[in-house]
């Protein structure tokens, strides 16, 4: 949630953050408006109250039959009609105050490069070269169902398009990613967490995901409960509510989930293979951390998400997101992408941000730096390690063999069992 005094105290800095993100400034002035509407009818209304809470003394302090008793009652009532409507007001202006506020996307940092679409994006750092083939490699939709371990048809046959099957070394090479990409982050110091995969509403309204996105989201309208489609949902709203302590901070966990996403946004875009489903698995970081660390812990955040990369040996790079292309909640946003030599494009495999405060706001998660200090909101930070489907693409398409095999990354063999697919 968007912090109402930066925009009392600062309104041309967020007009400027808006701007650059390539949105306008008038709900800035709309929230004013609302802002300042509220604090006048909530002025008024204590108003009211006093000259209610004096009428009172004044009856009754009166003897029964004094000739002014009725004269103050009737007053009396008039007030009491008149706080029921201002708190009526009240309650109508904050209602439309909290909605354009949850509307409010976060203000980029101000080292986040100008841009306005994913075309301005910048590389930061490219790591590894591409590997050299003596054969045209072949995209992952015709590796894997001549290989018998990913099923196009069976997918569709069981739940519609943009479903598949993996059947054998394929399932048991994704089983093998997510066991080993979760050992790497508990190696790493996360602490795993398993998660409900369906939450409530104001779960997904704390990490960001209501309004904004709720054409994306799969919704059990009896049961009033969303399919996940990150584990960063739940994980933001672990400790909603809570009063941490800061000696304690940061806490840094992982969860493996499958992810649920009508792919809405996708309209458009390639969507062969596996690269856009509507069910897909991830492994998740999420760090609670002190303020003045946020911007050093996404810095760790991005090297435990490349770790995954080296350990694989796949070419990768980082890309910086410019302010046309950062996330609603995000200040900041690292994406690594891979190489996918048959695809011939490179991959987002991770999207690491810091979200400052933002949604520490929507969930109400606090601190204290010590017993009898003034709580304050904890910064939160959120990044893929890995998202399965496109590190599966990587994997195949970069491992492939002249004869039509997989051969099994070395850091997963032990996993897998095996050193080749075939």
């Amino acid at each position: 949630m968007f912090d109402i005094k930066l925009i009392r105290e600062q309104p041309d800095r967020v007009r400027e953050a808006l701007r650059r993100r390539g949105d306008e400034g008038a709900r800035v002035d709309a929230i004013l408006t609302a802002d300042a509407e509220r604090r006048s009818a909530l002025s008024e209304l204590e108003t009211r109250r006093n000259q209610r809470n004096a009428i009172s003394k004044e009856i009754g302090r009166m003897k029964p039959d004094d000739p002014q008793r009725e004269a103050k009652r009737l007053a009396a009532l008039t007030i009491n009609q008149q706080i029921d409507l201002l708190e009526l007001k009240v309650n109508e202006v904050q209602t439309r105050l909290n909605e354009l506020l949850a509307e409010m996307p976060n203000v980029p940092d101000a080292d986040v490069p100008f841009g306005k679409d994913d075309s301005e994006n910048v590389v930061v750092k490219t790591m590894g070269a591409p590997r050299q083939f003596d054969i045209e490699p072949a995209p992952h939709w015709d590796l894997g169902p001549a290989l018998g371990i990913l099923d196009f048809e069976r997918g569709i046959k069981l739940a519609g398009s943009r479903f598949y099957v993996l059947s054998g070394a394929g399932a048991r090479l994704q089983r093998a990613v997510i066991q080993w990409m979760l050992d790497v982050h508990l190696a790493q110091g996360y602490r795993e967490m398993y998660l409900p995969f369906m939450v409530k509403e104001q779960v997904v309204f704390a990490s960001g995901q209501l309004p904004k996105f709720r054409d994306n989201l799969y919704h059990d309208v009896e049961r009033d409960a969303w399919m996940v489609p990150t584990a960063e949902v739940p994980l933001t709203s672990l400790h909603a509510g809570e009063i941490l302590d800061g000696a304690q901070l940061p806490l840094n966990y992982v969860a493996y989930t499958p992810c649920f996403r009508k792919e809405a946004l996708s309209a458009g875009k390639d969507v062969r293979g596996i690269k856009r489903g509507f069910q897909f698995d991830k492994v998740e970081m999420y760090k609670f951390c002190l303020p003045e660390n946020s911007e050093a812990e996404l810095e760790t955040l991005r090297e435990n998400a490349e770790e995954i990369c080296r350990r694989l040996d796949i070419p990768y790079r980082v890309k910086v997101l410019c302010t046309g292309d950062i996330g609603f909640c995000a200040r900041k946003t690292y994406d690594i992408e891979m190489w996918a030599p048959g695809c011939n494009e490179w991959l987002e495999v991770s999207s690491c941000s810091n979200v400052g405060d933002f949604q520490a706001r929507r969930a109400n998660v606090r601190f204290r730096r010590e017993a009898g200090a003034k709580t304050e909101f904890v910064h939160t930070l959120n990044g893929s390690g890995l998202a399965l489907p496109r590190t599966m693409i990587a994997i195949m398409e970069n491992y492939q063999q002249k004869d039509g095999s997989i051969v099994v990354p070395q850091a997963l063999q032990d996993y897998m069992k095996m050193d080749v697919i075939r």
